[in-house]
């Protein structure tokens, strides 16, 4: 098996994409699989780049420790080629240079994948035309949340739905939006996963959320994290609006970790002393593990969403949702393990928020564990790289490549 793995979001970019994208091209690498990784960076040039005419093109071969993407304590892997390509001279120029490199060897491609983002969705349709590989479309969410709707990327959107032999996608409830739109392509829901042997919460984390607890929060009041791109899709107006209706502020201090809206932040200055709160800048992964720990909730009020990595995170580590429906978190969240409502609306928000604010310490502590349990039973790396091998097996097997 030999993929093209065509993708936006690949280390060193930071963010859940890239993470994800990281994270499942090793799972992949390590069971075997050659994958050849087409980045196609919005750097204007990539780091090491060489310089071929008018674009830069990086290629590398991973190595063992050498893996670009490696997160603490994890080593690199083996298993293909890096193709870094600038998009930020010519999206056209770069798209089509790059198959000039590539061509050499495309008849020994058994896949092409895109993993969402509107460049892989324009692209991997041509490169499994030219290859003669079939295409497997990993959806993200914003691919077919807002890019549907949007004039431009609504035709590319389509179209890879439409000539790919299969679409993967993260969250259950989308499978049945992609079958509306591309009646007669196969999809599968293949979630997220993640390794809770490398994610924890190490004694010195503990202590600075301690610390950080001790200094910020009065005594009595829980602490609800919001992390991440804290966008106008995650929905924090209304739980901000749902927070107030509650009855409930003086019971919470909020820890917003990311990159707040304008709206977001512009409520907060507004209502400083009526929410006491605490803004942190936008944090690499292996930076949040204390903002995790001085958590007694995480807060993810999405109005539409895929499989957000902030949920696995923090009920992998014990934390427990308060969370809407929205995609993939309907996957995940129920009472067992927190607090969910449907998305969008207000009233039932508030109404969790009445719940999270007036549970009692010990049934917090059990919602937590039972987080902890059912991401170690559902939602493991293992897992999440089998779906996709049989995802990508059945491809095989359907076009007899």
């Amino acid at each position: 098996m030999r993929i093209l793995w065509v993708t936006e979001n690949y280390p060193p970019d930071r963010g859940g994409m890239a993470q994800s994208c990281d994270r499942i091209v090793r799972g992949l690498r390590g069971a075997g699989a050659t994958v050849d990784v087409a980045h196609l960076s919005r750097r204007a040039k990539p780091p090491g780049a060489g310089r071929r005419g008018s674009e830069y093109l990086r290629h590398d071969l991973h190595a063992a420790g050498a893996h670009p993407g490696a997160g603490r304590g994890r080593p690199g892997e083996p298993g293909g080629r890096l193709h870094t390509v600038a998009l930020a001279d010519g999206p056209e120029h770069a798209l089509r240079a790059l198959w000039t490199t590539l061509e050499r060897d495309a008849s020994g491609y058994s896949h092409v994948v895109a993993f969402g983002g509107t460049y892989p969705l324009l692209a991997a349709p041509v490169y499994s035309a030219w290859s003669g590989a079939p295409l497997v479309t990993l959806l993200r969410g914003n691919d077919l949340d807002t890019g549907v709707f949007s004039l431009r990327r609504q035709p590319v959107v389509l179209e890879a739905l439409r000539s790919s032999a299969e679409v993967c996608v993260v969250a259950g409830p989308s499978a049945r939006l992609v079958s509306g739109l591309a009646p007669g392509t196969a999809v599968t829901w293949v979630p997220n996963g993640i390794d809770l042997d490398a994610w924890r919460v190490l004694p010195s984390e503990r202590q600075r959320a301690a610390r950080w607890r001790a200094g910020e929060v009065a005594a009595g009041r829980r602490t609800v994290g919001l992390i991440g791109h804290l966008k106008e899709k995650k929905g924090v107006r209304l739980f901000l609006d749902a927070l107030i209706a509650s009855g409930h502020a003086d019971r919470f201090h909020l820890l917003l970790a990311g990159e707040l809206g304008e709206d977001v932040a512009a409520w907060l200055d507004a209502n400083a002393g009526a929410v006491p709160h605490t803004r942190l800048p936008f944090m690499d992964r292996y930076d949040l593990p204390w903002v995790y720990a001085a958590s007694d909730l995480v807060a993810l009020p999405s109005f539409y969403d895929g499989m957000p990595n902030v949920a696995l995170e923090a009920a992998g580590l014990g934390v427990p949702l308060l969370a809407s429906d929205a995609g993939g978190l309907a996957d995940l969240v129920d009472t067992e393990i927190g607090f969910p409502f449907p998305a969008g609306d207000l009233h039932a928000c508030r109404a969790a928020v009445h719940d999270a604010a007036t549970v009692p310490d010990d049934e917090l502590v059990a919602r937590g564990a039972a987080g902890r349990e059912r991401i170690r039973r559902r939602f493991s790396p293992e897992a999440e790289t089998e779906g996709y091998l049989r995802v990508l097996r059945r491809v095989t097997s359907d076009t007899g490549r």
